[in-house]
């Protein structure tokens, strides 16, 4: 059962759709409130495709199993050497490398692209995902309290950044 990471393509999207309507409902992992179409979705992705963002997805077995994305961190021009990513794995599969091998290739793409930090926007009781930032060199950078509200509480939002470049 090997796991293959290959670009993203519109096939794709009602598989990441589940992901990420998953964890809408169930996490704090996205602090959307309400579960997202299929024509939104793909909205989405077609606005980061445009912009020259990549969207990998991980396959095992011909399913979709996780993704991951990087784009404009802040809309102004010098922002533009910053991206702000994003990975999801199917709560079925967490564990298994996936989410490791997603952002290994989104850190590649971004260094190719020439970028020069990429930053993770994470919800402060998520610390697994905290942690699994903080093997691939990602330092906490600052914390912004109270950012969100989800589930009758509020949330902190970690910010947490990797340079690209030396």
């Amino acid at each position: 059962m090997s796991i293959f990471i290959r670009p993203y393509t519109s096939s794709d999207c009602e598989a990441i759709l589940d992901i990420i309507n998953f964890n809408i409902l169930n996490s704090t992992a996205l602090y959307d409130y309400k579960a997202r179409t299929l024509s939104q979705q793909i909205a989405i992705f077609e606005d980061k495709l445009e912009k020259n963002f990549p969207i990998i997805v991980a396959e095992q077995d011909n399913k979709v199993v996780g993704f991951g994305y990087y784009s404009e961190f802040r809309f102004r021009e010098a922002y533009k050497f910053t991206v702000e990513h994003s990975v999801y794995v199917t709560h079925k599969e967490h564990g298994k490398g996936i989410g490791n091998l997603l952002l290994s290739e989104l850190i590649t793409l971004a260094k190719k692209q020439e970028l020069h930090t990429m930053i993770a926007v994470i919800d402060s009781e998520n610390q697994n995902s905290v942690k699994f930032h903080e093997k691939y060199g990602f330092e906490t950078v600052g914390v912004i309290k109270e950012s969100g509200y989800k589930f009758d509480k509020w949330l902190n939002s970690v910010i947490m950044q990797l340079f690209l470049r030396p």
